[in-house]
C-alpha cells in the first residue's frame, strides 16, 4: 500500500494538506461572496488550468461557507452523461439534498417538482437541436404540462418562495466542468442560467476557462461574451510558485519510493541535469506530480533496483507525459544503445539516424525536450544529435552502472523482464562482491547451473576497472580451479571456448596489480592452491614471455625462474594428479619446450588412466559452415600429431591405444568413435 503521505490525485479537504499555502485565499474568497447580495442569485467561478487545484481551492472554501451558516449542495456533472441524464441529475440530486434538511425541505420538494417539467435538456430554449425541442414541446403540451399544478410560472414562484425564506444562503457547487464534452458543457450552463436567479442561491463553478469558452462559441459568438453573461465573481487561481512545486516534486518523490524495497542509488552526477533539462519542465502542477509520483512508485517497485534510479524517474516522466516519444522508444533499442565510433555513414547508421528523428518527430511540439532526454538517457544517440562519439568501453561502464544506456537495461525497463545476458550480469555483481573471499566466491559459484557459470565469469570483465588488489589471488585461484567443472555448450564458428573466457578474466585480475613485484608475488601464491598442473601452466604463460602467449607482467628472470619450477613439478608430480589433469596433452607438450641442455623430457607413464587422459585432453572439433547456411558442422578430430610428439613415436601411441580398446575401459562413445578412426588410419584431407 502506498504511504499515506502519498497523493493519489486526490484533492485536500483539510486545510492541514494545503502544502500551496492557499487556504488564506479561499478564506478571503469566501467571505467575498458571502458579502454580496445573494437575493436574486450569484454565480461565482473557480478558474484555472486542469491539474491547477481547482477542486481542492473550494474545498478550502467549505469552512468559511459551513461557519457563516451556508448550507452547501455539491453536484459533479462529469458523473452523468446524456442530455436527460444531466437535467434529471441536475433537479434529482440538489432536491434530494436539501430534502434531507428540515430547513430546506420545503424548498427540496419545490425545486423537485419544478425539475420536473424540464425532463429532457433539449426542450429548454437555445438548446438541443431543433428536432429534439419540437419533439419535447408536443410532447409536453400533449400532456406534460397539462397535468401539473399550474405551468413553469407558478413552480418557479414557488421555488423562490421557498428559498427566498432561507436564513443563509444556499451554495451549489458544480466541479469538473471542463471534463464534460461540448454539448454537455452548453447545457450545464444553460441550467445553471435557467436557475441562477433563485433567491439566496449561489452557484461556485470550478473550470477551465479556455475549455469551457471553446465549448460555448457557436455560430461566431465568441464563449467568452457568453461566460461573461453568467459569471458575477471570478477568481483565476495563481500559478504554483516555481520553488513550491520543485519542492512538492521532491516530496511526492521521497514518499513514492518509501518502504519500497531496494530502489537503488541516485547518481547524483547525473540526477541534476536529468530533473532540470527533462523532469521538471513536464511537471506543470500538482495534478502531474501526483500521477507521476504513483507511476515512479510502480515502476521502481517493479524493477527493486536493477535500473539506475535516476534513470527511472526520468524515464517515467517521459512516459507519462510524452507518451508518443515513449511509446516509440520500444522499436527504437538498437538506435539508442548502439555505440558507433565512426562516422555513421554505413547502412545501419543511416538506418539509426531516421529512427532517431522519427523519435524526434513522436516529441510533438517539444523536440527539445526529446533530445535532452535522448543526450541523457542514451549517449550513443549523441552520435546522430550531436556527431559526439562514445568508445565501446562506454558499454561496460553503463551496464555496470545499470543504465538504460545499455540495451539489456533498456530492455529490461521496457519489458520487465531480465535478458540471459542481464542475469548473467547481475550474477556477476554478487559475484564481484564476494571475489576477495575464496571460499565464499567458490559456494556462490558452484551454486548456480553450470550452463549459466561460463556468462557470469565472463561478466567479471566488466568490473575491471574497480579490481581491488585483495581480490586478485582469491579471484584468480577460485576461477581457474572451476575451469575444468564447466560444461561443454555448443560454440558458434567465432564463438571463444570457456577456457579463453576464464583466462580473459584472471589475466585482467593479475593485471590489475600493475607492479611486476606484486604480480609476482601473487602468482607464487596463487601456484600453490591450483588443483592441475595445466592450471598452473595457465598462469605462467600468461604472465611470462612465451611468444603470442606471454604478456610479460612480471620480470623474465622471474618468469623464467617460477616456469622451471613447474618443470620439475611435472616430472616430479604422482601419476593420479596426472590421470586427473584436464589438459595434460598441454602439460606434456610445454614440459618439453625450452628444455635446460642435456635434460629429458618425462616418458609418459604407461598406465591405462594417463593414456586416456592424454587422448581427452587431444579431443577438439572441426567447425565449418557453408556459405549458403547459418548451420555450423562439427567434425570430431583428434590432435594426432601432439600426441605422436609426447609418445615419442606413433607406434607407442598405437599400442597404449589397443591396450585402452582392449581393457573394456569405460570410454565416452565420441571419444572412442575417433580414436579407433585414426588408429586405424583416418587422417583429415585439411590437415
Amino acid at each position: 500500500m502506498p504511504p499515506k503521505h502519498l497523493s493519489t490525485d486526490r484533492p485536500i479537504e483539510d486545510p492541514v494538506h494545503d502544502t500551496l499555502q492557499r487556504a488564506d485565499s479561499a478564506d478571503r474568497f469566501a467571505r467575498t461572496v458571502l458579502n454580496l447580495d445573494v437575493s436574486n442569485g450569484l454565480v461565482v467561478g473557480v478558474l484555472g488550468p486542469w491539474g491547477s487545484g481547482k477542486t481542492s481551492f473550494v474545498n478550502l472554501t467549505r469552512e468559511t461557507f459551513r461557519s457563516s451558516g451556508a448550507h452547501i449542495v455539491d453536484f459533479n456533472p462529469w458523473m452523468f452523461s446524456g442530455v436527460d441524464r444531466l437535467v434529471d441529475a441536475f433537479f434529482g440530486e440538489v432536491s434530494t439534498a436539501l430534502k434531507l434538511r428540515p430547513q430546506l425541505n420545503e424548498a427540496g420538494k419545490q425545486l423537485e417538482e419544478y425539475g420536473e417539467l424540464f425532463t429532457g435538456l433539449g426542450w429548454i430554449p437555445l438548446v438541443g437541436p431543433w428536432a429534439e425541442r419540437a419533439r419535447l414541446a408536443a410532447r409536453l403540451v400533449g400532456g406534460g404540462l397539462r397535468k401539473s399544478k399550474g405551468g413553469t410560472a407558478i413552480r418557479r414562484k414557488q421555488v423562490e418562495k421557498a428559498l427566498s425564506s432561507l436564513t443563509n444562503p444556499l451554495v451549489i457547487v458544480l466541479d469538473d466542468i471542463d471534463r464534460l464534452t461540448t454539448q454537455e458543457v452548453r447545457q450545464v450552463f444553460q441550467l445553471v442560467r435557467l436557475t441562477a436567479s433563485f433567491p439566496n442561491t449561489v452557484y461556485v463553478l470550478a473550470f477551465d476557462r479556455n475549455r469551457v469558452e471553446q465549448a460555448l462559441s457557436e455560430d461566431g459568438v465568441p464563449g467568452r461574451e457568453y461566460l461573461e453573461k453568467i459569471l458575477q465573481l471570478a477568481i483565476d487561481l495563481p500559478v504554483v510558485p516555481d520553488e513550491a512545486l520543485q519542492s512538492q516534486i521532491f516530496e511526492a518523490l521521497d514518499a513514492a519510493l518509501t518502504g519500497i524495497g531496494d530502489v537503488g542509488e541516485l547518481d547524483r552526477n547525473f540526477w541534476p541535469n536529468m530533473f532540470f533539462d527533462v523532469i521538471r519542465p513536464l511537471l506543470k502542477s500538482m495534478r502531474d506530480v501526483s500521477r507521476y509520483a504513483l507511476a515512479v512508485r510502480s515502476a521502481a517497485s517493479s524493477l527493486q533496483g536493477q535500473v539506475a534510479l535516476a534513470d527511472v524517474l526520468a524515464l517515467e516522466a517521459v512516459r507519462v507525459f510524452m507518451p508518443d516519444f515513449f511509446a516509440s522508444m520500444s522499436n527504437s533499442v538498437d538506435a539508442l544503445t548502439t555505440v558507433r565510433e565512426g562516422s555513421g555513414g554505413d547502412t545501419a547508421g543511416k538506418d539509426h539516424k531516421r529512427v532517431i528523428d522519427g523519435l524526434i518527430t513522436a516529441a510533438g511540439g517539444r523536440e527539445e525536450l526529446g533530445r535532452a532526454a535522448l543526450r541523457g538517457l542514451f549517449p550513443a544517440s549523441r552520435a546522430y544529435l550531436d556527431n559526439y562519439h562514445y568508445g565501446y568501453d562506454s558499454k561496460a561502464r553503463w551496464l555496470r552502472e545499470r543504465r538504460v544506456a545499455h540495451e539489456s537495461l533498456l530492455r529490461l525497463y521496457l519489458e520487465r523482464v531480465p535478458s540471459p545476458g542481464l542475469r548473467a550480469h547481475l550474477a556477476a555483481e554478487q559475484a564481484f562482491a564476494i571475489l576477495h573471499d575464496a571460499d565464499d566466491l567458490d559456494r556462490y559459484l558452484r551454486s548456480i547451473p553450470g550452463s549459466e557459470l561460463e556468462d557470469i565469469i565472463c561478466g567479471l570483465e566488466v568490473f575491471e576497472d574497480k579490481y581491488r588488489s585483495e581480490q586478485v589471488v582469491p579471484g584468480v585461484v577460485t576461477l581457474l580451479n572451476l575451469l575444468p567443472d564447466l560444461p561443454e555448450r555448443p560454440r558458434g564458428m567465432f564463438d571463444f571456448g570457456a577456457k579463453m573466457k576464464v583466462t580473459r578474466v584472471t589475466y585482467r585480475l593479475l593485471r590489475s596489480l600493475k607492479d611486476p613485484a606484486d604480480v609476482e608475488a601473487a602468482v607464487r601464491l596463487v601456484l600453490p592452491k591450483l588443483q592441475h598442473l595445466s592450471l598452473k601452466w595457465e598462469v605462467i604463460s600468461t604472465v611470462g614471455y612465451r611468444e603470442g602467449v606471454g604478456h610479460r607482467l612480471i620480470a623474465q628472470d622471474a618468469a623464467e625462474a617460477i616456469e622451471a619450477q613447474w618443470r620439475q613439478e611435472v616430472e616430479a608430480v604422482a601419476v593420479d594428479k596426472l590421470e586427473t589433469d584436464p589438459d595434460l596433452l598441454r602439460v606434456f607438450l610445454e614440459a618439453r619446450r625450452n628444455l635446460p641442455e642435456g635434460q629429458s623430457p618425462r616418458t609418459v607413464p604407461d598406465t591405462l588412466g594417463v593414456t586416456l587422459a592424454l587422448l581427452r585432453s587431444a579431443r577438439g572439433d572441426a567447425l565449418s559452415q557453408s556459405a549458403d547456411s547459418y548451420a555450423v558442422r562439427r567434425e570430431p578430430r583428434l590432435a594426432w600429431d601432439a600426441l605422436v610428439l609426447v609418445f615419442d613415436s606413433e607406434a607407442v601411441l598405437c599400442e597404449r591405444i589397443d591396450a585402452i580398446l582392449e581393457s573394456g575401459m569405460p570410454i565416452e562413445g565420441e571419444l572412442k568413435g575417433v580414436v579407433r578412426k585414426y588408429r586405424e588410419g583416418w587422417r583429415p584431407t585439411d590437415g
